[in-house]
């Protein structure tokens, strides 16, 4: 089971919103960065330091999963 570190999910979430910054008034976050801050919100409320991949929601586990393609030197999907 692969884990996941709060520094990494918080890496993750830094990446899509410097690729696709937040718009309109209210500042929504792009689906990708939206689908991550779900599992971070979580992990600081229960004051946990690394997750499982497994506990992500299907889409925050693509968002993650293009982030570590992105820091392994494959081109962004």
């Amino acid at each position: 089971m692969s884990m996941i570190s709060l520094p990494e999910l918080e890496a993750a979430i830094n990446y899509w919103r410097a690729r696709s910054p937040s718009t309109g008034e209210d500042l929504k976050l792009c689906p990708q960065a939206a689908a991550l801050a779900v599992p971070y919100a979580g992990m600081i409320v229960a004051r946990a330091h690394d997750l499982s991949l497994d506990a992500l929601a299907p889409d925050a586990r693509d968002a993650y999963a293009a982030w570590l393609s992105v820091q392994s030197g494959q081109p962004p999907a």
